[in-house]
């Protein structure tokens, strides 16, 4: 055969080969739904002040002792490898709002001594989403308003570029109240009140540190086909960056409205499986099963490994364990690994090897490694 005939059929052979190489790898890229991180629930949370926290034990030690745990700051979170914060936000559209809790009134009427303001800046008299879990009562936040806690966010992301992504749960926190005690009525969340609550993340983040609905969805005509046919960004593309999800699914509709399939919208929503919005869903209690079935279709999932501290009181990993197995790639915990409960056996939920990331249980490729996802 000729000298110029076996290098042609060699350079042939070379391409297939390559070709065949970069088939593979693309096959086997890991993509932001193929691995698991740990989250914390109400990230924020500051816990009680030493009154309040003896006035509530005494008036409701049932519900006090769902609400006796506390965060440090966002960025010591960070540090030690959280890659999921949960904010819940109230509408203040004029300021002042929540500027005078009853709380402190209530302390005093109890002849307990005053506690420590809560808001020595006047942060809450100005317009803005505010961050608290229970107005009146349970208002002490690590960063306020919204808006400060998200700049803590980009200046800790810009400063540890390619870290794994953070998701960014956001509970937006509305409704008539009900109950013996007095609590301000919150603005409710419509289509407008939405827009603004973009806004003001558009205000910190650029569209480079954004992971969103349009970008998932890319060229298919709904979210819920693009996630199905595995459209989510690889972890390559998506590192460094910030994903905003919807906690309560009923808030869903206002943030539709308008935005069919979330086009044009920052946050995921909190969705049924198959509607055309349905990229994001989440399953606090399980089952595992469940969950499962879920990330193996595609979609990106949510639980908690705990509540209310009934399974750290106890030292109780069964859940735990449970849904770190099912595959969820975001578990979310009132102890994540540089907080473990303070009872006997401290419960703890970290990952295997106590990395921020690790590959998922149930659907990461062959080719992953976790000790490369750090």
């Amino acid at each position: 055969m000729p000298r110029s005939k076996v290098i042609l059929r060699l350079l042939v052979i070379c391409l297939a080969l390559s070709a065949s190489r970069a088939f593979a790898q693309q096959g086997s890229e890991v993509r932001l739904n193929d691995i698991q991180v740990v989250g914390t629930h109400n990230s924020y949370h500051a816990g009680f002040a030493p009154s309040a926290a003896a006035l509530w034990q005494t008036m409701n030690p049932r519900v006090f002792t769902g609400l006796d745990y506390w965060h440090q700051p966002l960025e010591q979170q960070f540090d030690s490898g959280v890659r999921q914060i949960e904010l819940d936000v109230f509408a203040d559209s004029k300021g002042g709002l929540y500027a005078h809790p009853s709380g402190p009134a209530m302390i005093a009427a109890a002849h307990l001594p005053p506690d420590p303001d809560f808001d020595p800046h006047g942060l809450m008299t100005k317009p803005g989403f505010k961050v608290m879990h229970v107005q009146d009562i349970d208002y002490r936040s690590t960063c306020q308003p919204f808006i400060a806690c998200l700049e803590q966010v980009r200046n800790w992301s810009h400063t540890h570029p390619g870290h794994i992504p953070i998701f960014i749960l956001v509970e937006t926190k509305e409704g008539k109240p009900e109950g013996p005690i007095h609590l301000t009525e919150p603005e409710p969340f419509t289509s407008s009140v939405f827009d603004a609550l973009d806004t003001e993340i558009r205000s910190v983040f650029s569209p480079n540190d954004l992971i969103t609905p349009d970008g998932v969805r890319g060229n298919f005509d709904t979210l819920n086909q693009a996630v199905l046919a595995g459209n989510w960004p690889t972890l390559a593309n998506a590192r460094g960056k910030v994903i905003f999800l919807m906690d309560q699914r009923k808030a869903g509709p206002a943030y539709l409205a308008g935005h069919p399939s979330l086009r044009g919208r920052i946050l995921f929503t909190n969705a049924e499986p198959g509607e055309p919005d349905a990229a994001f869903i989440e399953r606090n209690d399980g089952p595992a099963a469940e969950i499962a079935a879920l990330v193996r279709k595609g979609y990106l999932v949510r639980t908690r490994t705990d509540t209310d501290t009934t399974e750290a009181r106890t030292n109780d990993t069964t859940r735990r364990d449970a849904m770190i197995a099912s595959g969820a790639q975001i578990v979310s915990t009132d102890y994540p690994g540089n907080e473990p409960a303070r009872w006997p056996g401290h419960y703890v939920v970290t990952l295997p090897g106590g990395v921020s990331a690790h590959c998922n249980p149930v659907n990461s490729p062959a080719a992953c490694n976790s000790e490369s996802l750090k």
